[in-house]
């Protein structure tokens, strides 16, 4: 948990209105609103709220090929994959084209919903900075070439000490917002929340704002809410539309918070976060996006890559079906 003392983490009434004319915020009446137009009814499939994406780190331990993940998501039944960059990259240096790729994807209709890579576009020293840039205008060329438009911004390279101001986070998040805008590919802030900088919903919140651009949008999920010391209540301030893929997955009652890792996550349903809560504001405040299923845990590997993939959908869907079938009856 990081220390608010800074100026920069304090909103004020004034600051508040603003932020909620600017979309990226609800205020508490739009909420009502929001659920009277996202409400599902009786007779509607609940799984059609959103879509269902399988994050390749899922089954990264497995050692597929990028083209492989591709046909295995298709073939398992998800709308859409989020794909490593470094696995993007291995691909290319082994030969691979994009044109390739996004051909399999077009055939198989799957679309690329946002990719993962670990620039290091936020930090204070310049160098290593220019770096990240350098590195996330590269990996955004190759999700636009992919089809895709969206590609996730985490604190990479500011996961330790010391922490930053926001301010200037917000900035540079504005500017890589700008180079994105040019290439029709939008970086996701996402909070990472063992991390010192961007672990909390409150600090995405800030720079989301403090940024004043349109396209300022944020990546969520469900473990680094938790880890971060976020409470779920937290989401309903976001508009739906500031959100685009939501991170699924589970996590244990031990061990504690403050000692849990990215190997404790297991598939949804199997732990004890409150993702019926989740779910339900996420249909609140509208977001009609991709749920991407994320998981590191080392048991995996020892499973068949397809009982896995396909043990994922399953617990996604009946995750989804779970909460908001439940408010039909």
């Amino acid at each position: 948990m990081i220390p608010m003392g800074t100026s920069s983490h304090i909103f004020s009434r004034r600051t508040f209105l603003g932020v909620a004319g600017t979309g990226l915020i609800v205020p508490p009446m739009a909420l009502t609103s929001s659920q009277a137009q996202a409400g599902t009814s009786a007779t509607e499939d609940t799984s059609s709220v959103f879509r269902f994406c399988l994050n390749t780190a899922t089954i990264r331990s497995h050692k597929l090929s990028l083209p492989d993940e591709i046909d295995l998501a298709a073939r398992v039944g998800y709308d859409g994959i989020e794909p490593w960059t470094r696995e993007i990259d291995e691909f290319l240096q082994r030969g691979g084209k994009l044109g390739e790729l996004r051909k399999r994807l077009r055939d198989r209709n799957l679309r690329v919903e946002s990719a993962i890579g670990f620039p290091t576009w936020m930090v204070d020293d310049d160098a290593q900075r220019a770096r990240g840039f350098d590195q996330m205008k590269r990996e955004m060329e190759w999700i636009a070439e992919l089809g895709g438009n969206r590609i996730a911004a985490p604190p990479a390279g500011a996961y330790n000490p010391p922490v930053l101001d926001l301010k200037r986070v917000a900035e540079r998040y504005a500017q890589l917002l700008e180079i994105g805008q040019s290439m029709g590919v939008t970086p996701q802030l996402e909070i990472w929340g063992g991390s010192a900088n961007l672990s909390r919903l409150s600090e995405a919140a800030f720079v989301l704002v403090e940024c004043g651009h349109p396209d300022a949008c944020a990546l969520f999920d469900v473990f680094h809410i938790y880890r971060g010391g976020s409470r779920p209540e937290g989401l309903r301030v976001f508009n739906g539309a500031a959100l685009h893929v939501f991170h699924m997955n589970d996590y244990p009652g031990d061990p504690p918070r403050e000692k849990i890792r990215d190997s404790d996550r297991v598939f949804p349903g199997e732990g004890v976060a409150p993702l019926t809560q989740i779910l339900r504001i996420l249909r609140d405040i509208g977001f009609h996006g991709a749920l991407s299923l994320e998981l590191f845990n080392p048991q995996y590997a020892k499973m068949e890559v397809e009982t896995v993939a396909r043990r994922g959908l399953e617990s996604m869907r009946e995750a989804v079906k779970k909460a908001l079938s439940a408010e039909m009856g």
